[in-house]
This record gives C-alpha cells, sequence and structure tokens, in this order.
C-alpha cells in the first residue's frame, strides 16, 4: 500500500531562495507543458499520451532553455506530467456534476510544490542534523519527527512551501508488507460491527452509544475574521499587506491542521477497533448549494472523514461499507416504520411500536442494518440488529478527541458498549 510521510523543513534565508528558483522554474515549464498540450490535436492520442509527448520534448528544451538544466532531471518530467493528472481530476469532477472549466497557466502564488521522482533525494546525517539530500538543490535540515516503516521504499519526495511560507518535505513510500485479511463476515463478532451517523452538533453518533462532539473552531474562526478585517484595510501587495496576508494564511492552517488532526485519529479509532464499519454515502455537494447550514456543513468535512476511515480501514483489514443515507433519521430502527421529523426534534418515538431513542442513535442503527444487507448478511439472530437495542448516550467532546495520546474516547465507548 501506498502512504504520505509528511517532514517539517528548516532551510536556511539561501536554501529558501533556491527553493523558490527551483520552485519557479517548474512553474514556467508546467505553463510551457499546459500551453504545448493545447497546441496538440485530440485526434492525436489520449490525454496521458499527448503529454507524454511534451515530455519527450525536454532534451530540446534544454538546449535554448538554460534555467532547466539548474534543476534535476527527475523533477522536470513529473512537472510536466501533472498537466496529464490534473485534466484527469477535471474530468472526474465534471463527470460528479461539478461545473469546470479548463486549466488555466499557474502565477507564482498558485504553484506552490514541486517531485522528486525515484531518484535525487537522499536522508543523511551531517553534524548531527538530519538533512535531506536533493540532487541539484542543497542538503536541507529536516524536522525528522517519526521514523519511516522499516519495509517502507520511498517512490518519491515532494518539496510544498504552504501559504504561511513553510516548507514541508512529503516522502511517498510504498510498503512491501500487505495488509491483514479482512475477517469473514460470518466470523465477525456482533459486538465487532459498527455504523456511524454523522452531523453538525455531534459530529458522530454511533450504534455503541457513543456521541463525539463536533471540534469548537469557534475562537479561530474569530480570530480569522479579525485577521482579514485588518487585511482589507491594506494596501493591495504593499509590504503591510503581504505580511497581514501570511497571517490570515497562518489562521486558516491553523483551522485546518485541528480539523485533519481531530479527523485523523477519529477515523484511526472507528479503523482500529471494528471489524466492520458502515457510514452514509452523503451527497456533500448538494448539500453544500442549500443555503441552510452550509458553512457548518463545508467545516464539518464529512467527505474528507469517509476518505479516511476508507483507506484507514483497508490498511487494519476492516470491512468498509458506505450505504443510502435516505430515510435513515425517519426509518424506526426496530419496525422500519417511517416518522416524520422537524430538525429541532431531537428524539425518535415511533407510533407503531413504541421503541423510544436518540434521534441519531437511531440514525445508527439504520446505517448499520443497511451495511449489513449491502454486505449480504442480513438480518439475521446474530446481528446486533436483532439481538440489542440501541443503548444510552455517552457524550465525548471534540477536544478530548484531538488531545494526543488520551484514552478517554477509547474508555468511554468500551464502557458503552452494547453487549
Amino acid at each position: 500500500m501506498n502512504y504520505n510521510y509528511r517532514y517539517r523543513l528548516t532551510p536556511t534565508v539561501d536554501q529558501r531562495e533556491t527553493l523558490d528558483y527551483h520552485r519557479d522554474t517548474c512553474r514556467q515549464l508546467y505553463n510551457h507543458a499546459l500551453y504545448r498540450f493545447n497546441q496538440i490535436p485530440e485526434d492525436e492520442g489520449t490525454v496521458k499520451q499527448r503529454v507524454r509527448t511534451i515530455r519527450d520534448e525536454l532534451p530540446d528544451l534544454k538546449d535554448w532553455w538554460d534555467a532547466l538544466t539548474d534543476v534535476y532531471s527527475k523533477v522536470l518530467q513529473p512537472t510536466i506530467m501533472r498537466v496529464a493528472k490534473n485534466i484527469n481530476a477535471l474530468g472526474k469532477l465534471k463527470e460528479q456534476g461539478y461545473k469546470v472549466g479548463e486549466l488555466r497557466w499557474k502565477s507564482p502564488r498558485e504553484f506552490r510544490s514541486f517531485t522528486y521522482n525515484q531518484s535525487g533525494f537522499e536522508l543523511d546525517k551531517k553534524g548531527g542534523q538530519t538533512v535531506l539530500s536533493l540532487s541539484k538543490l542543497a542538503d536541507i535540515p529536516i524536522e525528522f519527527h517519526r521514523p519511516l516503516p522499516d519495509d517502507a521504499t520511498v517512490k518519491e519526495v515532494t518539496l510544498k512551501k504552504e501559504k504561511t511560507g513553510e516548507w514541508f518535505a512529503i516522502f511517498g513510500i510504498e510498503r512491501d508488507t500487505e495488509p491483514p485479511a479482512k475477517p469473514s463476515l460470518e466470523e465477525i463478532d456482533a459486538e465487532e460491527v459498527v455504523g456511524i451517523d454523522v452531523g453538525i452538533r455531534k459530529y458522530a453518533h454511533d450504534t455503541d452509544g457513543t456521541a463525539v462532539e463536533s471540534l469548537d473552531l469557534s475562537e479561530d474562526r474569530d480570530r480569522l475574521e479579525r485577521e482579514q478585517r485588518t487585511l482589507s484595510r491594506k494596501e493591495y501587495e504593499s509590504t503591510n499587506w503581504e505580511n497581514q496576508r501570511q497571517r490570515v494564511a497562518e489562521c486558516h492552517l491553523d483551522i485546518k491542521r485541528k480539523r485533519r488532526d481531530f479527523l485523523h485519529k477519529l477515523s484511526n479509532y472507528y479503523a482500529r477497533e471494528y471489524d466492520l464499519v458502515a457510514v452514509e454515502d452523503l451527497d456533500v455537494k448538494r448539500m453544500l448549494e442549500s443555503p441552510r447550514n452550509s458553512r457548518n456543513t463545508a467545516s464539518a468535512a464529512w467527505n474528507t472523514f469517509t476518505d479516511m476511515l476508507e483507506y484507514k480501514c483497508e490498511r487494519e483489514g476492516t470491512h468498509f461499507v458506505e450505504v443510502d443515507p435516505d430515510g435513515t433519521t425517519k426509518e424506526c430502527a426496530q419496525c422500519s416504520v417511517e416518522t416524520e421529523k422537524p430538525l429541532w426534534v431531537r428524539e425518535h418515538s415511533c407510533p407503531a411500536c413504541g421503541f423510544e431513542d436518540d434521534r441519531d442513535a437511531n440514525a445508527a442503527w439504520n446505517i448499520l442494518s443497511r451495511g449489513l444487507t449491502k454486505l449480504g448478511v442480513g438480518h439475521s439472530k446474530g446481528t446486533p440488529v436483532e439481538t440489542a437495542l440501541p443503548a444510552g448516550t455517552s457524550p465525548v467532546p471534540a477536544k478530548r478527541v484531538v488531545e494526543a495520546g488520551s484514552p478517554t474516547l477509547s474508555e468511554r465507548v468500551s464502557a458503552s458498549r452494547v453487549g
């Protein structure tokens, strides 16, 4: 399996200038490749074939473009191939219903990374400091805060400059060890399956009765709004404007890091704790188009959570299934009768069978039931949908999920699990 490991770089002032020079050279090459791509007729091959034709022109380009000789060849080739990657990405978005245009030339502010592919990089020790040795560039100090896995093969290294001005090295690795085999569906114990309902007020509510509160980013957003107002009063592209722009970028990055840290830890917990995980296949695009609560929907990043959960389930040998979300809140988990509920009604009370429970807990059980059906398990007596009713809710603050090394979430989930 392929993974990315990210490390902070601490380049000197001179090294920063060299990094920016290589980055801008790659940007200009990317723009040239896009220009050439638009000149090649579509009937001369697929997108990838036409971009490869441009890549094969590199030796001739170097004869008159002196700056290209300053950059390692295994950096120039992936830069050109990014055109094909970006065009294919736009095509996938178009298939999903998004309105997309054509690729445009990249400005210096938009092009923020370049990649060493296969060779030209090496981790080394110099003067007691771990450095990343890059061909035709420099030996850059790196904060190697965690080792790479012993069975990892580094396939590429991407150097990225954040909007804050920080530089990072992202190692793309391939692990030789196969992920653990998924257990047979017939052998999975009833206590080792879980359905998860996601929301705004409570980020996740599962069938074990655990509710995880949404991450409180209100103070971070207030700070961001203050900094943005200050930025709007600066003269555009002045020194003060640039300094303030960087402070705004730092606010954005703080929010992004806190959110991703929260999602990584929550998805990691579910992937490791259970043998089967069922979630909703939400149409977040349609939800964002709604004028109601779109900001909180975007902040929740449900698609990011399910994407993380999916690949981590694959890594841990856990079954992962997405189900149709329509009606999971209305349907009774006990008798399947649907009951209309306004958003402000937070309790489920079935008029047909009398079953009562938390609204989100009822939805989580319906998600699990649909997931089992989708996998062909059905509703036999061995499934938790029939053998147990949802238990009471044990709220877990999002702050506890974010805190590194905190066992509180795992302890509370274990304590509230349905037998």
